[in-house]
C-alpha cells in the first residue's frame, strides 16, 4: 500500500473515508514487524496523523481503526517520536482510561478509569493499552514522558477497579505496569512506598486467585476437586508476579513491608498448590512464584509451612511440607530439562538454599529428600538417577553459576560441614567450592547450625575405611604397576617424574600449589614456609 497515497487521502478525508483507508492498511500490515528502512519518515507521518484523528471527535469504531493502525506502527522504535511526545502519550492514556493527573493538548483531561460501559469502548481500551505497551517498550523517550505525565499514578488507580476488570483490559494494564517498573528503576520506590502498589498487586492476586483465608498468613487449601485455573486467570496472574517482582527487587520498608511480603508469601505458597489447564502453565507459574520469594525477605519463607490450621508433620515440628515438596519437583524438573540451567534452575535452588539456611525444618526435610543416609557406595556419587546424583553432576558443570548454585546447596543441606559433604560428593566434585569458601583442608563454613545430625547407616560404617576419598566411592581393587619392579627401577621412575615436572613449572605450563593453613591455595614455596597450623575440627556424622 502506497503510504504517500495514505497520507493524501487522510488530509481531507471524512471519519467514514479514514476508517475504511486505515482498515486495509491494517489488514495488509497486520502480521508485519520488519519494516522498510526507506519509507520510516513516511511512516512517523502517518504516525502524526494518526493521532491527530485521535485527538477529534470521531466515532469509536474509527478510534479503534486509529489505533491499531498506530499498534502497527509502534512495533518499529524509529517512527515512535510523534507518539513519545507529551500531548501523544496523554491522548493514549486518555484513551486507554488511565488518568495521570494531566491534561492532554486540546485540554481534556483523561476520565477516572471505570469499567467500560459497551464493548466498543471495552475494545478501544484495549487497543490503547496495547499500543502504550508497545511505545513504552520501544522508547526511551516515551518511557521518561510516561514518568513525566504520572502515567503510573493512572495504573494505580486502575489497580483499585480491578474486580471489575474486562480480562483483556486487566492484561494489559498489569503488562504495562510491568513495562514501566522494568525499565524505570526510579519508578519503583515511588510505586512502593507512595502508590502502594505492592499491596495493590496482592489484591490483584488475591481477587484473581480466589485466595480465601484461614489465618493471617494461611491461604485455605484449594479444593482437590476444583476446575483447574482458567487460563485467563493464570495469564493476569502471571503478568501481575512480574510486577511485583520488580517492585520487590529492593526490599528495604521496615515492619510494615515484612508484613506485606508474609502476605505474599502466603499468596505465593497458594499458587505453588494451584493446578492450571496445562503442565507447561503449572510449571510457568511456579517459575514465577520462585522468581518472586527470592526477592522475599529470607525471614518470610517460614509462612511456607507454618500452618497452624492446617497442621503438619509430627517429625517436623508440625510444619506443612508441601510447598517445600512442590519446589523440590520444581527443581529436579527442571534437572531433567538438560538445558537453560542458568536461569531456568539456579533461581530455585538458590531459594532452598537460604530457605534451608535459615529455617531449620526445611532444611532437615530437604536432606531427608536429597541427601538420604548412604547404603551403596559402591557407586561414584555422580552416576544414577536419584536427586543426589543429579546435583553432585552439576558441582562440574560448564556454567560457573550452576556449579556453584548445586555446591552451595549441597554445602548448606550438610550443614556447612566439609566432612559431612565429602561423604556425599566427594573431593574431586567438591574441590571448587572448598578451594572458593577456604576450605581445602577441613571445617566448616560460617553458619551456626542446630546439633542434630542423621546417623550413618551399618552399610556405610563397614565401607567407610575403602572408600576413596576423592572419587567418594568403594573402587574395585587395581592392579599395582609397581609390583614387580626392583627398588632401582622405582628410583628411577620416581626421579623422572620429578624432572619432568620440574620442566613444566620452569617452563610455567604448570605451577604447583599447596593448602596453606586457612585452607587456601598458594604457590607450593609458600605453603613449605608457611608454619603449620591448627587442624580444623570437623563434625562427626
Amino acid at each position: 500500500m502506497d503510504l504517500n497515497n495514505v497520507l493524501s487521502q487522510l488530509e481531507s478525508a471524512n471519519d467514514v473515508d479514514i476508517e475504511e483507508l486505515l482498515r486495509e492498511f491494517n489488514r495488509e500490515n497486520s502480521h508485519t514487524f520488519t519494516f522498510d528502512q526507506k519509507e520510516e519518515t513516511l511512516r512517523s507521518k502517518l504516525c502524526q496523523s494518526v493521532l491527530i484523528v485521535l485527538g477529534m471527535q470521531v466515532p469509536l469504531s474509527c478510534q479503534k481503526t486509529c489505533l491499531e493502525t498506530l499498534r502497527i506502527l509502534s512495533r518499529d522504535k524509529c517512527v515512535l517520536a510523534p507518539v513519545a511526545t507529551r500531548d501523544g502519550m496523554l491522548t493514549l492514556a486518555r484513551m486507554a482510561q488511565l488518568s495521570g493527573g494531566e491534561t492532554t493538548g486540546d485540554g481534556q483531561e483523561p476520565p477516572q478509569p471505570s469499567a467500560p460501559v459497551a464493548e466498543e469502548e471495552r475494545v478501544v481500551v484495549v487497543e490503547a493499552l496495547k499500543c502504550l505497551c508497545n511505545v513504552v517498550y520501544n522508547s526511551a523517550a516515551a518511557q521518561q514522558v510516561s514518568v513525566d505525565v504520572k502515567l503510573a499514578h493512572g495504573l494505580c488507580a486502575s489497580l483499585r477497579t480491578a474486580a471489575a476488570w474486562h480480562h483483556e483490559v486487566g492484561l494489559f494494564t498489569l503488562r504495562l505496569l510491568f513495562l514501566l517498573s522494568a525499565l524505570r528503576s526510579d519508578l519503583r520506590v515511588e510505586l512502593r512506598r507512595e502508590r502502594q502498589v505492592v499491596k495493590l498487586l496482592a489484591e490483584v492476586l488475591e481477587h484473581t486467585l480466589d485466595v480465601r483465608w484461614d489465618g493471617t498468613y494461611e491461604a485455605a487449601r484449594p479444593d482437590p476437586q476444583s476446575l483447574p485455573l482458567p487460563a485467563e486467570d493464570n495469564d493476569r496472574a502471571m503478568e501481575a508476579l512480574k510486577a511485583l517482582f520488580n517492585l520487590t527487587v529492593c526490599n528495604a520498608d521496615g515492619k510494615e513491608g515484612d508484613h506485606q511480603y508474609r502476605i505474599i508469601a502466603a499468596i505465593l505458597r497458594h499458587v505453588l498448590m494451584l493446578r492450571t489447564e496445562t503442565e507447561e502453565k503449572t510449571e510457568e507459574a511456579h517459575s514465577h512464584a520462585v522468581n518472586l520469594l527470592n526477592n522475599l525477605p529470607v525471614s518470610c519463607l517460614d509462612v511456607l509451612i507454618d500452618l497452624p490450621v492446617r497442621g503438619g508433620l509430627e517429625e517436623y515440628g508440625g510444619k506443612n511440607m508441601d510447598a517445600i515438596q512442590v519446589l523440590l519437583d520444581f527443581m529436579e524438573k527442571r534437572i531433567d530439562k538438560g538445558s537453560n540451567y542458568k536461569e531456568g534452575l539456579t533461581p530455585v535452588l538458590s531459594l532452598l538454599t537460604e530457605g534451608s539456611r535459615h529455617h531449620r525444618e526445611i532444611r532437615r526435610y530437604i536432606k531427608a529428600q536429597v541427601l538420604p543416609p548412604l547404603t551403596d557406595v559402591k557407586i561414584r556419587p555422580e552416576v544414577g538417577t536419584t536427586t543426589r546424583n543429579k546435583l553432585v553432576r552439576l558441582m562440574t558443570h560448564v556454567e560457573m553459576a550452576v556449579k556453584q548454585a548445586a555446591a552451595e546447596f549441597l554445602f548448606v543441606l550438610c550443614k556447612e560441614s566439609v566432612d559431612n559433604l565429602l561423604k556425599y560428593t566427594g573431593y574431586g566434585n567438591a574441590a571448587g567450592l572448598l578451594m572458593a569458601r577456604g576450605l581445602l583442608g577441613g571445617g566448616r563454613g560460617e553458619t551456626e547450625y542446630s546439633p542434630d545430625e542423621d546417623s550413618d547407616t551399618e552399610e556405610y560404617k563397614t565401607a567407610k575405611p575403602f572408600i576413596n576419598p576423592i572419587t567418594g566411592h568403594v573402587e574395585e581393587p587395581m592392579p599395582n604397576p609397581m609390583e614387580e619392579m626392583t627398588e632401582e627401577q622405582k628410583e628411577y621412575e620416581a626421579q623422572k617424574l620429578v624432572n619432568m615436572l620440574d620442566k613444566l613449572s620452569r617452563q610455567s605450563v604448570i605451577r604447583p600449589m599447596g593448602v596453606k593453613p586457612d585452607g587456601t591455595l598458594a604457590p607450593l614455596e609458600e605453603t613449605l614456609r608457611a608454619p603449620p597450623g591448627d587442624d580444623a575440627g570437623s563434625d562427626s556424622d
